[in-house]
C-alpha cells in the first residue's frame, strides 16, 4: 500500500495518509483466493482519523471485496468490549502526539486511558519493528497503572504478541496487542473454537 513516505517518521499526518490511501489496487492483488476475512493490518492509520472513518474504511472494505473485515483499531476495541474494560494502561512505539490521537480514539468509543508511556524517541517504521521484546515489556509496565483493568499495546510492527505472557503475569492483568486482537476477532468470525496457549486473557477469558 503507499499513501506516505516510509523513509519519514511515521507520525499523526503520515499515517492519517496511509489511511487514506487508495485501496482498490491491493484488494485486487487479495481476491483472486476468494478471502473470507480480510485483515487491515496498520493500526495507526485509522486510529489517526478516529472511530467513524474506521468503521467505514471496514465497510468499504467489505463492499469491495465480499469479505468479512477486521481493522487493527477496531479489534482492539472488539478486544476490550469482550473483556468488559472501561478503563486502559496504553503503550505504543508511535510518537507522543499520534498516541494523543490514539487515547481520544479510545475515548470516543467509551474506553478511558488513565495512564499511558511513550517512547523517548522517535522511531522510524525501521526503528518501531526492531524494538527487542525486553523493551517492549518494559514499555508495558511503565504503562501500567492500578485503575487500569486492561494494558493495551497498539501497532502491529511491534513485537509484542511474543510477550504478551510474560507481562499478563507480571502484573495480573489482560494484555490487548494490536496483531493478537486482530486475530482474537479473525477467529471468531470463521467461526474457530479452540483456544490458542500462550496469546494471554483474552483468549481464555472468552473461550466458549
Amino acid at each position: 500500500m503507499g499513501g506516505y513516505d516510509e523513509d519519514e517518521v511515521p507520525d499523526e499526518d503520515q499515517m492519517a495518509e496511509l489511511g487514506a490511501a487508495d485501496l482498490d489496487g491491493p484488494l485486487h492483488l487479495l481476491l483472486g483466493v476468494k478471502p473470507d476475512v480480510i485483515l487491515y493490518g496498520c493500526t495507526s492509520a485509522t486510529l489517526a482519523h478516529g472511530p467513524a472513518f474506521d468503521r467505514d474504511l471496514s465497510a468499504r472494505i467489505k463492499d469491495l471485496s465480499g469479505a468479512q473485515t477486521v481493522t487493527a483499531a477496531g479489534a482492539l476495541v472488539h478486544a476490550l468490549r469482550g473483556l468488559e474494560a472501561t478503563q486502559i494502561a496504553f503503550a505504543s512505539p508511535y510518537v507522543a502526539s499520534l498516541n494523543d490521537r490514539a487515547i481520544a480514539f479510545l475515548a470516543d468509543e467509551g474506553i478511558a486511558s488513565v495512564s499511558r508511556a511513550d517512547v523517548t524517541e522517535r522511531l522510524g517504521n525501521a526503528g518501531q519493528g526492531a524494538m527487542p521484546p525486553d523493551a517492549v515489556v518494559k514499555l508495558a509496565l511503565q504503562a501500567d497503572s492500578p485503575q487500569a483493568q486492561v494494558v493495551v499495546l497498539s501497532c502491529t510492527d511491534m513485537r509484542s504478541t511474543e510477550v504478551i505472557a510474560e507481562i499478563e503475569n507480571q502484573l495480573g492483568k489482560p494484555v490487548v496487542t494490536s496483531n493478537q486482537a486482530m486475530m482474537f476477532q479473525t477467529m471468531q468470525l470463521l467461526g474457530l473454537d479452540e483456544v490458542p496457549k500462550g496469546f494471554g486473557r483474552l483468549f481464555e477469558s472468552n473461550a466458549h
